[in-house]
């Protein structure tokens, strides 16, 4: 017989709580170089994604500025050292397999999650407005475009943060210290609510790495929320008012 609430614990523990068997060390002077790496990168990273988001919607150097964005996590991360897409396990708790439908299903939840808040939030001016500025590079430009660039840097971003730098963390904290350098790297925009959204996507994602012991289920989490979000949210936003 069917239980909700049983099912829901089940999901839980298999996506977010319980590890599958593997073993990914590495010799030190390879972890140490991971680690050189993923520091170079993020001081970059964190410097052209500043840049981004402080150009003026309509801007075409927002593209540009993205792209190379997307281009440095992507190559800090493959120069790092080898990434793994993981596994996750089954429902049942006794086989494995790609972390897909269960990804998916997160990416899901945390769509359905930021949507009900973005009611509240549509009658808050202080935390509306940067973020109604923030949206105008898509409003204000080509859409397909910035879709495309948007799961571009989804892809990357978890390449590096759920990748290169979680490996280089080391295992003990991985999660939090991952979180929370995502979550300052991501302040830079000024924008209060896109840090709340690297908090909670950022400790979701980051339980999965944790779990999968690779970037397949955060890069399709993270790719459902962020893409739901650049289309859903601006109707969300715009009935609310």
């Amino acid at each position: 017989m069917f239980h909700p609430v049983t099912e829901a614990r089940a999901f839980v523990v298999a996506a977010l709580v319980e590890p599958t068997p593997r073993d990914h060390r590495e010799p030190d002077r390879a972890f140490r170089r991971r680690r050189i790496v993923s520091a170079l990168t993020l001081v970059v990273g964190a410097g052209v994604l500043t840049c981004a988001l402080h150009l003026p919607p309509g801007n075409n150097l927002f593209y540009l500025a993205t792209v190379i964005l997307a281009a440095v996590w992507t190559t800090g991360a493959l120069a790092s050292g080898p990434l793994h897409l993981g596994n996750a396990w089954t429902r049942d708790g006794t086989t494995r397999s790609r972390a897909v439908v269960q990804s998916l299903a997160l990416g899901v939840i945390l769509v359905a999650l930021f949507t009900v808040g973005a009611l509240a939030v549509a009658h808050l001016p202080p935390l509306r407005m940067p973020l109604d500025a923030l949206l105008a590079h898509a409003s204000e430009g080509s859409l397909p475009l910035v879709a495309l660039i948007t799961a571009a840097n989804g892809v990357a971003e978890e390449l590096y943060f759920r990748g290169a730098l979680y490996a280089g963390v080391g295992r003990r904290h991985a999660v939090a210290v991952t979180t929370v350098i995502y979550i300052l790297v991501t302040a830079a925009s000024g924008v209060v609510l896109l840090s709340f959204a690297a908090a909670v996507l950022g400790l979701v994602v980051g339980l999965q790495r944790r779990v999968t012991g690779g970037i397949l289920g955060p890069v399709i989490t993270h790719l459902v929320w962020s893409l739901s979000m650049l289309f859903v949210l601006p109707s969300v936003l715009a009935v609310a008012s």
